[in-house]
């Protein structure tokens, strides 16, 4: 029995077109172990010097910061638990959510999900598999101004994680034929995926 991670991270709520392309997949799948964390609705604390050394361990730790190793470790948790993590990154300025950044600072830990070896650094979550949802107003696809791909899949494959893919929903601004081509892309991209 397969465990998907969904995470949106849209500031839009229901107007939010990624946050539609999840839902879109999550309707495709048969399984029904999906665990779907909203990190717009319920934002995470922005990773900060206390919390950092909370993270880093060692030493003792204030209430707030046991408080964040327990959110950090719940989340870590989660990610471990799922064969699949379906990830919503809207672009907003190029970049992703900070919600969603906030979410890879958390999880993103030395001994936990990766650990630094004499060959470099190793990822510790290997055998899993991602899908990126991005919806840009524009087309950014390929170009340098397509800042969330390369990053992505450096942080993921920095966790091990190597099996990546992007659907892109692009041209979102540009009027109704492009909008309506960019979401129909990528709605027929993520039934293949389902599929497969």
């Amino acid at each position: 029995m397969s465990h998907t991670l969904i995470l949106k991270s849209s500031i839009l709520g229901e107007h939010s077109e990624s946050g539609r392309l999840i839902d879109y997949f999550v309707s495709q799948l048969d399984e029904q172990h999906c665990r779907v964390r909203d990190l717009a609705a319920a934002p995470l604390p922005v990773l900060d010097g206390e919390g950092a050394q909370a993270l880093r361990g060692g030493g003792e730790l204030n209430d707030q910061q046991r408080s964040l190793l327990a959110l950090s470790n719940e989340l870590v948790a989660e990610l471990k638990a799922a064969d699949r993590v379906v990830i919503a990154a809207p672009m907003y300025n190029f970049h992703i959510p900070v919600q969603l950044k906030a979410w890879i600072d958390l999880i993103c830990r030395a001994g936990v999900t990766f650990r630094y070896t004499e060959q470099g650094p190793e990822g510790l979550l290997k055998g899993k598999k991602a899908v990126v949802i991005t919806t840009r107003g524009g087309q950014h696809k390929g170009s340098s101004r397509d800042l969330i791909a390369p990053y992505m899949e450096t942080v993921l494959g920095f966790l091990g994680i190597t099996d990546v893919e992007f659907v892109y929903a692009e041209g979102l601004n540009m009027g109704g034929d492009a909008r309506e081509a960019g979401l129909e892309a990528s709605r027929v991209q993520l039934s293949q995926l389902t599929a497969g």
